[in-house]
């Protein structure tokens, strides 16, 4: 293995773009969306028993502080946040066995034990190895080619390469299964975007809808990157999706992040709030774009709705004042909603963001590019709401033109375009900043200038036009209007439905 693998950190090594090709092939007619689970649980399997056998043959070894150790004793493997894997689950055993007609069963049974030894992992694995559509020689081809991930010269470096494995595996199968993809899966130049902007160095970071644990991910990246200590930010999650959640579980366990307080409850955040007394210094989050399906019927007089109660039809600002409301009272939130949510005055959202402007919550808006979600093809933004806001403007950021296609239907933000954006911002922020504005790129607007454009928080009415631009992008425009148009369509048809279904009751 090369002794240089991810030294950038945002390119893909070669083992791992080797990896998903070989492991792609495997997969022959198993759908994207099943087959994840296969690979993800076998690469989730491999770090355990890689950390379990090293931790094993010191303690086999009897030297030093492991001298009178007992190799099969759980709590020695407890006392130092070690997963604990029976013999008949360790990676040796299942690979001894891979060519065997039985691999499946045995695969199962290694995950039944694992999750029977390690309570924090109950309901977590899956077990879906047995099954008849999974050919034993297909995977125990998947085991040989797992089982090499770690060569002997990268063995202390082992759960590093397999987490980086895992993320980008996870990207991968996200853009296999196109618009199901982006259900568990933020792209990752987002995320990374979100938290170079919110710098969370220390403190309690919470996402209410974590997907697959993308954003703590990145958070404990970041803070490794800057030489802060990792064991000074806790993260608090929470998931409505079970299989969602157990992809977030196993996420975090690969990179070593305690998961215990990343919440599964069907019912979802509005109707059951898994943390209900947190107040986070951070909140991060990438909630379900103009979600009408959220049960506002329910909660019309919930205490979270301090500025205007959301309507019904659409969750984006009730998802707003769920997160201002876990914020402690100097804490910065940062999410991506729809762009729709910048300018709707519909069922009272215009005057819910109007009362968040002259609150002096909202810091920074800004613009993204199209294409950059697998999901939905939704014109998104991100906004930054602060409790500790010390000034009267708020920054806006048209970043529509930054990001570069990877595909015909992707686009990525790239470093630079990170960079560029998240030091804008936090220039912006400093008491004697060099921020200037930039036509076309960024502005620093009053609230009072925000007033007189009726509260609607688009970046482009603020920064317009740059000098040299004199080209309008219609298919860009189009596509823009079109994915706005379907989307009020689909609201409409739901409410005339509500309608109908209310004047039958009156009828009956």
């Amino acid at each position: 293995m090369p002794k240089d693998i991810n030294t950038d950190p945002r390119a893909s090594s070669p083992i791992e773009k080797q990896l998903w090709k070989s492991a792609d092939k495997l997969r022959k007619n198993i759908d994207a969306a099943e087959y994840k689970h296969v690979v993800l649980g076998l690469i989730f399997l491999k770090y355990i028993s890689d950390a379990f056998e090293a931790l094993y043959i010191k303690l086999k070894s009897q030297k030093g502080e492991y001298k009178g150790a007992d190799p099969e004793d759980k709590d020695e493997y407890k006392a130092e946040n070690v997963f604990f894997v029976p013999e008949k689950a360790r990676w040796q055993y299942l690979q001894s066995k891979a060519k065997l007609p039985t691999i499946g069963k045995e695969v199962d049974n290694a995950m039944d034990a694992i999750e029977k030894n390690n309570p924090s992992l109950k309901d977590v694995l899956p077990k879906v190895f047995a099954r008849g559509n999974l050919d034993p020689t297909n995977l125990g081809g998947l085991i040989d080619l797992i089982g090499n991930i770690a060569f002997t010269d990268a063995k202390e470096r082992s759960a590093d390469i397999l987490g980086h494995v895992f993320e980008y595996f996870l990207g991968e199968f996200a853009l296999a299964e196109g618009k199901k993809g982006g259900q568990f899966y933020t792209p990752r130049s987002v995320v990374e975007l979100l938290v170079e902007m919110l710098q969370p160095y220390k403190g309690r970071v919470f996402d209410p809808c974590c997907g697959s644990g993308g954003m703590f991910v990145q958070s404990e990246k970041f803070v490794e990157e800057h030489r802060g200590k990792i064991n000074d930010i806790s993260i608090y999650g929470q998931e409505s999706n079970q299989t969602t959640w157990r992809l977030a579980k196993m996420n975090l366990a690969i990179r070593g992040i305690d998961s215990s307080q990343v919440k599964w409850n069907n019912e979802g955040s509005f109707l059951n709030n898994a943390h209900k007394d947190l107040k986070a210094d951070f909140v991060i989050a990438n909630p379900p774009f103009n979600d009408s399906d959220w049960s506002g019927d329910l909660l019309r007089k919930d205490g979270r709705w301090k500025h205007g109660v959301p309507p019904t039809g659409n969750a984006n600002y009730a998802w707003i004042q769920h997160f201002l409301y876990h914020l402690s009272p100097s804490g910065i939130a940062g999410f991506v909603l729809a762009k729709g949510s910048l300018t709707s005055k519909s069922s009272g959202e215009g005057d819910i963001r109007k009362a968040l402007i002259e609150a002096r919550l909202v810091d920074c808006i800004v613009n993204l590019p199209a294409k950059l979600f697998l999901n939905t093809q939704i014109p998104a933004c991100l906004w930054f709401l602060s409790r500790k806001k010390t000034n009267n403007d708020i920054l806006f950021i048209d970043a529509r033109n930054e990001g570069h296609l990877i595909n015909r239907r992707t686009r990525e933000l790239s470093g630079d375009d990170i960079k560029k954006i998240a030091s804008t911002y936090h220039e912006w922020k400093k008491p004697k900043n060099k921020y200037e504005d930039i036509k076309g790129f960024c502005n620093s607007t009053s609230i009072e200038r925000v007033k007189e454009l009726d509260y609607v928080l688009t970046p482009g009415r603020y920064v317009g036009l740059p000098d040299e631009e004199d080209e309008f992008d219609f298919n860009e425009r189009f596509t823009s209007l079109k994915a706005e148009f379907e989307e009020q369509l689909k609201e409409e048809t739901r409410l005339n439905k509500v309608i109908l279904q209310n004047l039958a009751k009156v009828k009956v």
